[in-house]
């Protein structure tokens, strides 16, 4: 028989995450954890990790959800298919859960090259906002790390201050060298998307994710059509939990790029069935995280390495708090690898 209970934890980050929707100073997640009643010592853990601002859900939603799965575990799977998925952070909390509880919670869901610290995947280095001065130096930062694609948040400070930080790379690295990319968070109006991006092109910047809000599908579809710097759809596929509406937007607006965060679309399955959508119409994507915690990073990185990617990843935001549970994932010269002699320090679930 399988027993559950849930718990809910905050974050800290190291310093302020600037945004274009504002500063992030702490993030809550709640971890799913299951036993088997004769074996309570080996337990899964999965993390529903939704995001404020971004997320269709409310955590009185995850709240509400968890105490019914704890309640009830024989119908998991069911659930899967059902209710959770206009859940999708607990729909991915009980993929992890299920999974972990499977290899005996041991954390290494998708064994793989990575998992045996002989591969790693390709991330962007992440610069968040801040006043330029600042920004101008975590710039620095993430190239002496190593990172060969770094991408900034934009949409905040201005866009002239923000394109003279982008020109400063440009002027030192061409973009053989460095690729830049920029996330906006929806910061644009339909009027000031177009000159801003056209500024973004003579910079050679890789992509932009979300110029404008989400729901602005036809005034997306239109930059998607006329922008000289392509474009990535991030936020719009958030609350798309049905194929139909997947295929809907992919075909009215015709991104170059789609941004898949599993946390926030539903899981393996569900970011499986954008990646496959995308293929089908030529259109590029890449995996990122949502300030999960190292149980919910590790989900998606492990999965995201048997996808066999090129393209630079957004899986490198561990690093961000000072009270992460400690794990065998490293970010470092732009890869996140797997430790395998490096153990978990799962003490903050009990015993």
């Amino acid at each position: 028989m399988i027993a559950a209970r849930w718990i809910e934890h905050t974050l800290t980050p190291r310093f302020e995450l600037g945004t274009s929707k504002g500063a992030i100073h702490a993030r809550t997640v709640w971890y799913l954890i299951a036993w088997d009643t004769d074996r309570p010592q080996i337990r899964g853990i999965g993390e529903a990790a939704l995001f404020p601002g971004h997320s269709r859900e409310f955590p009185a939603d995850v709240r509400t959800k968890l105490l019914e799965l704890c309640a009830n575990t024989t119908d998991w799977e069911q659930r899967l298919r059902t209710d959770l998925v206009a859940v999708p952070s607990v729909r991915f909390a009980v993929e992890q859960c299920l999974r972990d509880l499977a290899v005996s919670g041991t954390k290494e869901l998708f064994p793989s090259p990575f998992t045996l610290g002989r591969q790693a995947i390709p991330i962007n280095g992440l610069v968040w906002m801040g006043d330029k001065a600042t920004m101008k130096q975590r710039i620095r930062e993430q190239i002496e790390k190593g990172f060969t694609t770094v991408k900034m948040k934009i949409g905040a400070i201005g866009i002239d201050d923000e394109l003279d930080l982008l020109r400063a790379v440009r002027q030192e690295f061409g973009p053989g060298d460095i690729t830049l990319r920029v996330d906006a968070n929806g910061a644009f109006g339909a009027r000031e998307a177009m000159p801003v991006l056209e500024r973004l092109a003579a910079l050679q910047v890789h992509s932009i994710e979300q110029p404008v809000a989400p729901g602005l599908y036809e005034v997306m579809a239109e930059l998607c059509e006329r922008s000289p710097v392509p474009i990535a759809l991030d936020e719009d596929l958030i609350g798309q939990n049905h194929a139909d509406a997947k295929r809907d937007l992919l075909d009215n607006v015709r991104p170059r790029f789609i941004v898949i965060k599993p946390s926030l679309v539903g899981g393996w399955v569900a970011t499986q069935e954008w990646i496959d959508l995308a293929k089908a119409r030529n259109i590029g994507w890449w995996i990122t995280s949502a300030l999960e915690s190292s149980i919910g990073l590790n989900a998606i990185a492990q999965w995201t390495a048997t996808l066999d990617v090129d393209l630079a990843q957004g899986l490198g935001t561990g690093s961000v708090y000072g009270d992460n549970i400690p794990s065998p994932l490293l970010a470092e010269r732009g890869e996140l690898r797997y430790r395998p002699e490096v153990s978990w320090d799962l003490s903050r679930f009990g015993s």
